[in-house]
């Protein structure tokens, strides 16, 4: 089945927290995946669609640390879009997220 353009965006994230989480390493990376889906019942796929399970569990897994992976995976977002990362201290990490992909779609020219 081909992609979307409702897809796409999910699809970014999702290559986005995957390339973030790799940073920790492989084998750190797969047990996250498998915390997540034991703790949140969040599978890797599932990400996109639950942001603030994601942002849970990762607050289970690491505490006050997961805001250094979230701000990890903001600053890859940017980068893979080519936006500028904007540090948001009053924003929630979905929100970021939610943020950086509508001002992409918002600046993308229409079909």
């Amino acid at each position: 089945m081909p992609q979307t353009n409702d897809d796409q965006p999910k699809q970014i994230i999702l290559e986005t927290v995957d390339e973030s989480l790799l940073l920790l390493g492989e084998s750190s990376r797969k047990s996250i995946y498998f915390h997540l889906q034991n703790i949140v019942n969040l599978k890797k796929e599932e990400i996109p669609n639950d942001l603030e399970a994601f942002a849970q569990g990762l607050e289970k897994i690491f505490g006050k640390g997961a805001t250094v992976i979230e701000k990890s995976i903001v600053k890859n977002l940017c980068r893979k879009l080519g936006v500028e990362y904007k540090e948001e201290k009053e924003s929630s990490f979905v929100d970021q997220i939610n943020q950086i992909i509508e001002n992409v779609n918002l600046a993308a020219p229409e079909p």
